[in-house]
């Protein structure tokens, strides 16, 4: 029984079989397209054909003969495969290579950006803080109510103690209850959920 092959190995071992079967036909025709009595046109004045020589007949390959070639050629075959796929491989290790260093490049640009995004973030916040602080009570809470209720908080609790609370004295009853009840979770050490 022969090893498994890959279908490349498959189309060579039939057309070397196929070389093989059409070498045999040829020994056993001898060449000849109709047998023995092939005409054979001579020109007036040459010399008579001289009869071919008889081609000895070889015998065609049997099938164990065939088995032993493919099994003879089965490991060079395998070898030459793996080589192939080490080499695939190698390229591809190659292109994952150059997009690992891509990425790191991208991730180190990502990193700087958000640092450069975390201090821009630190100093406008601080700056925000420092208007509403600058602001009279009334005017404050009034643009306090409009803001997002998480920001309102951070910053009235960034905010000194009496300013803040000046600020939520001024503010409606319903959005002072929303400020406080966000900033008293804020303050929790312990995770309420």
């Amino acid at each position: 029984m022969m090893p498994s092959l890959s279908p490349h190995e498959r189309r060579r071992a039939r057309a070397i079989l196929f070389a093989a079967a059409t070498l045999a036909a040829i020994s056993v025709f001898g060449g000849r397209a109709h047998g023995e009595d092939a005409v054979r046109q001579v020109l007036p004045g040459a010399q008579p054909a001289v009869a071919p020589q008889q081609l000895t007949r070889e015998k065609a390959p049997d099938q164990s003969e065939i088995e032993r070639f493919c099994s003879n050629i089965a490991d060079a075959a395998r070898d030459r495969r793996y080589a192939l796929q080490a080499e695939e491989l190698k390229q591809l290790q190659a292109g994952i290579d150059e997009r690992m260093k891509a990425l790191d490049a991208k991730k180190a640009e990502y990193e700087t950006w958000l640092k450069r995004r975390e201090v821009f973030l630190a100093r406008a916040e601080d700056g925000v803080v420092k208007i509403y602080a600058g602001m009279k009570p009334d005017a404050a809470a009034e643009r306090l109510a409009i803001v997002n209720a998480d920001l309102a908080a951070a910053i009235l609790m960034k905010l000194d103690s009496r300013k803040a609370s000046v600020i939520l004295n001024e503010m409606d009853q319903k959005a002072a209850a929303t400020l406080t009840g966000i900033m008293a979770s804020a303050a929790r050490r312990v995770d309420p959920s």
